[in-house]
């Protein structure tokens, strides 16, 4: 006899674990499905998705070891501290990432304990629907078929690549194999500038890669307010980053001495790039495919996403609900997330309700990156009337102290109603401060309600008033 849960989850990632363990606590009877094992030297289907396993999370642990090895390099004398020669050990620094990514899956694991829920270890894909519900097959290491009165899809993204263009994750690597280099590459190159394309090629930048990043569009971090794309470029570029846009991708070569990428440049003249590694970081795609939709009665648009309704995440086929990266909207992991308690509250016949134009954006390069609601040109273009306040890092005394004092804070508020209708950070613990911003466009705050809050001094979080002051012509430090 099969197993019956009243909730499944397809996937293991961000909005598959926390949908689990949501509609655990609801008091479903619920399990789990994931195959994929990332590398596990047990060959064991690992918790976590893309993002904990090698997205978010190693990158992140790799972004500070670089981070570390630059400051001591670099800017330890600014502080007058003299050291010796600085050298990096890249398999140890890998050695660190693996071993926070492990603990960090074990501790999925046990909240799965914790909260009862049942861990189908294999690739599920859906039969069909019966009487008591949705059937499907698990076929991995655990092989059955369960049936399940809900499911909830959550299988999350793969990195896209380019045709013609095999990626063997040695010398062309995608996100996955560029978090496993065992060695600083002399040259690298990077095709898509893109936030994961930036950031892991700033990591290997500090470590003494001399990096080139190649990208397709014409402007630089289309997605960001156009201020805040012009300073990061200015300041990547600084930096040592070599970034060209508006370039067109012909032929690739890889062999045993490397990788040569051939293209064409914004002025239509052919140029060559040499480099020992190449990562490919051009988007990412549903995984979609392999599912059995079809057997349900469910089919994905010209995009390979689920179509879903708005407001709830639920499919066409009644009782199926589909999250994150397999739908439309941003692939962010805190989306996923708050989509996947969403899901499951509606199953428990709750009214929960996500606004999207609150959830921020993060991109973690240094400067990080962050913004939450409508970009300047956004604005413009919608006829919507707004004033802007910014202020910089460089006069806030925190920042100076922190030796961290590019970047600025810009707040676009309503001409009319004061209401904050976007924020934008480029500077330090950017990544932090926007959660102060979510949290007032969540509650319809107006930037006078920034402007009136005490915040510490000294503090980073004092950028974010000054700048709701500007709004108003009057920021008090500057």
């Amino acid at each position: 006899m099969s197993q019956a849960f009243d909730v499944l989850v397809i996937g293991g990632g961000p909005g598959g674990y926390i949908a689990a363990i949501r509609a655990a606590q609801l008091g479903f009877k619920v399990a789990c499905a994931e195959s994929h094992s990332y590398d596990d030297p047990k060959g064991e289907p690992r918790l976590g998705g893309t993002c904990l396993n090698v997205g978010c999370i190693p990158s992140k642990a790799l972004l500070a070891s670089s981070e570390e090895f630059e400051k001591i390099a670099h800017h330890a004398a600014d502080h007058g501290i003299k050291v010796g020669s600085v050298s990096i050990d890249s398999k140890k620094m890998v050695a660190r990432k693996d071993d926070i990514v492990t603990k960090m899956t074990g501790g999925i694991q046990y909240l799965f304990r914790k909260n009862k829920i049942t861990l189908l270890k294999g690739h599920a894909s859906f039969e069909g629907k019966g009487a008591d519900g949705y059937q499907v097959k698990i076929d991995g290491k655990d092989k059955s078929t369960v049936s399940a009165k809900n499911v909830i899809i959550a299988t999350g993204s793969k990195a896209r690549h380019l045709p013609g263009l095999p990626v063997d994750n040695v010398l062309v690597c995608d996100n996955e194999g560029a978090l496993k280099f065992d060695s600083v590459p002399k040259k690298l190159g990077v095709i898509g500038a893109g936030v994961i394309g930036l950031e892991l090629g700033s990591v290997w930048r500090r470590l003494g890669s001399e990096v080139t990043v190649l990208e397709a569009l014409p402007s630089f971090l289309a997605a960001c307010d156009v201020s805040i794309a012009k300073e990061a470029q200015k300041l990547f570029v600084k930096q040592g980053l070599n970034i060209n846009m508006g370039v067109k991708i012909g032929e690739v070569k890889a062999d045993k001495k490397g990788v040569v990428v051939n293209y064409t440049d914004s002025a239509g003249k052919a140029a060559k790039l040499e480099c020992d590694r190449l990562i490919v970081s051009v988007g990412r795609v549903p995984n979609t495919d392999k599912l059995g939709l079809d057997k349900i009665g469910l089919k994905v648009d010209e995009r390979g996403f689920i179509p879903i309704d708005d407001h709830t995440c639920a499919t066409a086929a009644p009782g199926v609900y589909a999250v994150g990266d397999v739908v439309r909207g941003p692939m962010l992991a805190h989306k996923a997330e708050d989509e996947g308690v969403l899901a499951a509250e509606v199953i428990a016949g709750q009214k929960p309700h996500i606004d999207y134009n609150c959830i921020p954006w993060v991109i973690y390069t240094d400067p990080e990156i962050a913004w939450v609601g409508k970009t300047e040109q956004a604005l413009k273009e919608a006829g919507i009337a707004y004033k802007a306040g910014q202020f910089p890092f460089g006069a806030n005394g925190r920042a100076l102290g922190m030796g961290r004092a590019d970047g600025f804070v810009k707040i676009l508020a309503d001409a009319k109603t004061d209401e904050i209708l976007g924020v934008h950070i480029i500077g330090p613990n950017a990544s932090d401060l926007i959660a102060e911003a979510a949290v007032a466009m969540e509650f319809k705050a107006a930037a006078e309600d920034i402007a009136r809050i005490c915040h510490p001094h000294p503090s980073l979080s004092e950028v974010m008033r000054e700048a709701a002051l500007a709004t108003d012509q009057r920021a008090l430090n500057m």
